[in-house]
């Protein structure tokens, strides 16, 4: 093989340039093949906290979005997070929504609340637009109660038999008391009760 290099000296000077080059080569390719590579991010999407005979997972505010949204429903947020995240959590405005009436975006969402998104040509309605709506328990239906944050359609339908036999609640927390609803449950569900 030597011999064959010494009489050709100009295969030898283009194997000699050729190396780094393929090294080069070799080096970036490895270098692509085996570095980490970071895996795109995506922004948290907020789903409905309450698809129907679900209960809403636990932690953070749970806030009902209602009216001219996309998707109006209950829907869980974290805390500090302000009306304009309930809106876009519930798929944001529908094209029927009367800008001119719109709840206060900036306002800090608390636990419990009702975020209302006005319709155009809706009527006008007094009070907050971010306020609980509470039904009472003494006159609700088992499908109203099931639909109460906390209720289970079994607990619905026992505290409507719990009224026709005994008259009805003096207070919310019979709930716990009498009909065993749990304590988590209840914190839940009395924001939106009242008798």
């Amino acid at each position: 093989m030597l011999d064959r290099l010494r009489f050709a000296p100009e295969r030898v000077k283009l194997l000699l340039l050729a190396l780094p080059l393929a090294l080069a080569a070799t080096a970036v390719a490895a270098a692509l093949l085996y570095s980490p590579r970071s895996a795109p991010t995506t922004p948290p999407v907020q789903a409905p906290a309450r698809q129907a005979g679900s209960l809403p997972s636990t932690g953070g505010l749970l806030v009902e979005v209602t009216g001219a949204v996309a998707h109006p429903g209950l829907y869980r947020l974290q805390k500090g997070q302000r009306v304009d995240a309930a809106v876009a959590a519930a798929g944001g405005l529908a094209a029927n929504a009367d800008p001119s009436r719109l709840p206060g975006m900036a306002k800090r969402l608390q636990d419990g609340v009702q975020v209302k998104v006005p319709a155009l040509g809706s009527p006008a309605t007094a009070g907050s637009p971010s306020q609980t709506i509470a039904i009472d328990l003494n006159a609700a239906t088992a499908d109203e109660l099931a639909n109460v944050p906390g209720f289970t359609p079994e607990l619905a339908a026992e505290a409507v038999r719990y009224r026709q036999e005994y008259g009805g609640f003096s207070s919310t927390r019979e709930l716990v008391d009498v009909l065993n609803m749990s304590q988590a449950d209840y914190i839940i569900a009395r924001k939106y009760l009242r008798v």
